[in-house]
């Protein structure tokens, strides 16, 4: 939705932490296998090739509010694509929004907001 707004480097990072959260749970869905599809055709590098870098060193790429606004809620999405919000995909969530500063009521109201998404997309959310 929001990914063209990234600069080129972030766009990179980006594609590299859908990547690590996707797969962190062990098995890649169909529906987050989709959605890093989309995400790929988004940011024009459906050729890109993931190099599977440390969270640490993707999330220091991100230096901008807007950047870090765009991360969290595209990958909140990616999260919630398979209905399914795994203690994994929570550890990590919580890292991101700890390294990028964000208080709880704010990471709140994006999970809120993925989740109305969700709702009228006809997908089922879980709570965090």
């Amino acid at each position: 939705m929001f990914l063209e707004e990234l600069q080129p480097e972030e766009k990179k990072a980006f594609l590299e932490l859908a990547t690590l959260i996707s797969t962190i749970d062990g098995k890649l869905s169909i529906y987050e296998h989709t959605v890093l599809k989309k995400f790929k055709k988004e940011v024009e590098l459906e050729d890109y090739q993931i190099k599977g870098q440390a969270i640490e060193d993707i999330l220091a790429i991100f230096q901008s509010e807007r950047a870090k606004n765009i991360v969290l809620t595209e990958l909140l999405q990616l999260i919630y694509s398979d209905g399914v919000f795994h203690e994994q995909e929570s550890e990590s969530v919580r890292i991101i929004k700890e390294y990028f500063g964000f208080d709880p009521h704010e990471f709140g109201s994006f999970k809120d907001w993925i989740g109305k998404i969700n709702e009228l997309s006809g997908k089922d959310s879980h709570s965090v």
